[in-house]
């Protein structure tokens, strides 16, 4: 849940700073689809929460 929220949130001012600045291409509206699933309750949000699951495991075992 904790998870969830965060990337809400995240994507949520990515979008909104997107749409500021008026710069929208593919990987934005990627970015927005995401978005999207975190916050509908649809067949696809479990395969794309479990998607973004995975990247963030992967991100968070990352050693800098």
């Amino acid at each position: 849940m904790l998870v969830s929220m965060s990337a809400v949130l995240l994507l949520g001012l990515l979008i909104w700073f997107l749409l500021r600045i008026r710069y929208l291409r593919l990987p934005d509206v990627l970015l927005c689809g995401a978005f999207g699933f975190l916050l509908s309750s649809t067949v696809a949000a479990p395969v794309v929460q479990t998607l973004l699951n995975g990247v963030s495991g992967f991100l968070g075992q990352l050693r800098f």
